[in-house]
């Protein structure tokens, strides 16, 4: 996404979006956002949060380019360019850009890049923390992503059976 401060400048914001809870993971603002600094913005969230097993984008020269190429092979990250002119291939992503357009970009003014990076992160953690969606059973995409942390430990948990002296073994050995 881009827009403008009240100088006409323009700065842009890089959203990262996980499809399954919906959380902006990264609203990343810069004047520039080149695939350097996407890919140490991916491998941050990463440390959080482990890599993905793809990634879906458009066909910015950004994520195009041959940094990113590397950043994917070398981290074993699938990654999907949505088709050019189609953004509905990518609709999680536009109607997130389309939120945070209407919401934060077109209803604040912008005097210093530093105050658009304030204004969009508390905008984002907002939309993380205390926004339920109706496609996440009315929950925030922050309480979303727990639970299913939480239920996957659960699961994980009755893969195994302990055997007369406690020791745990898989249901499936």
């Amino acid at each position: 996404m881009s827009d403008a401060l009240e100088d006409g400048r323009r700065f842009r914001v890089l959203n990262v979006i996980d499809d399954f809870s919906r959380e902006c993971l990264a609203a990343v603002v810069d004047t520039s956002i080149g695939g350097a600094r996407v890919a140490r913005e991916l491998d941050l969230i990463a440390e959080l949060r482990g890599y993905p097993c793809m990634v879906v984008s458009d066909n910015g020269t950004e994520l195009t380019s041959n940094v990113m190429l590397k950043w994917q092979e070398d981290r074993n990250v699938d990654w999907h360019y949505i088709a050019p002119g189609k953004p509905l291939q990518n609709g999680l992503v536009e109607s997130f850009n389309g939120r945070m357009r209407e919401e934060c970009l077109n209803e604040h003014l912008f005097p210093s890049l530093r105050h658009a990076c304030r204004t969009i992160a508390a905008w984002r953690a907002d939309y993380n923390h205390t926004r339920p969606h109706s496609s996440l059973a009315g929950l925030t995409p922050y309480e979303y992503a727990i639970r299913s942390k939480e239920y996957q430990t659960l699961n994980r948990a009755n893969l195994y059976k302990a055997d007369s002296q406690g020791s745990r073994s898989s249901v499936f050995d």
